[in-house]
């Protein structure tokens, strides 16, 4: 950091899966309060036991550009999965479902009859899409994911993106105050304009 050299910070860890911070369009990060300075980024976040847990990647300066106690690192399991990727194809693919998520607030959980605000609220569903044809309709409440509770849009944003496509899942939804399960088959997320031409004329 600031040029002086190998440096070590310590913390805390305040909370996981943060998201929704306009950092990156995935984000599930851990947010530390051990110092990350410019020059961190990139640096190892280890444990007390010395084991890598994440990255780090980003921190809230408030244009001071230095640390303000308030820093994000990518997780450990999603770096590799990153870098597998890469290492195997070449290129990080996500998984496609094709809904506009939304958290459900304590209003729309009165609406729809929900005693907690737990999962994602589909505020649309796009067409021709795996959603679609799984028949996911707008105003469905996204309770689960092959079994795995979903907390909030940017839970489930993340558990489709850490899917790979082509593959099966299973929903739990709410509906009309019923649950009923559904199944899809993930597409398969195409990269913005811009990254496929880079892709497809390598150097230009």
């Amino acid at each position: 950091p600031f040029g002086v050299g190998q440096t070590v910070t310590m913390g805390i860890v305040s909370a996981t899966g943060r998201g929704g911070l306009g950092i990156e369009d995935y984000e599930d990060f851990i947010q530390t309060d051990a110092p990350i300075n410019p020059g961190n980024s990139g640096g190892a976040l280890v444990n007390d036991r010395g084991e890598l847990i994440g990255i780090n990647t980003a921190i809230l300066s408030h244009g001071s550009g230095g640390n303000q106690g308030i820093g994000f690192a990518v997780p450990v399991n999603l770096a590799r999965q990153v870098m597998d990727q890469i290492l195997k194809n070449g290129k990080v693919t996500r998984a496609y479902l094709g809904v506009v998520p939304q958290d459900v607030t304590p209003a729309m959980a009165k609406a729809f009859g929900v005693k907690e605000q737990k999962g994602a609220l589909v505020g649309d569903v796009s067409p021709n899409s795996p959603a679609q044809r799984a028949g996911l309709e707008r105003g469905d409440i996204i309770l689960d994911v092959n079994g795995k509770e979903v907390a909030d849009a940017n839970g489930l944003r993340m558990t489709i993106s850490m899917m790979q496509p082509d593959s099966t899942v299973s929903f739990k939804i709410l509906r009309d105050g019923n649950t009923r399960e559904l199944t899809a088959k993930l597409g398969e997320l195409e990269p913005p304009r811009g990254e496929r031409a880079s892709a497809e004329k390598p150097g230009s």
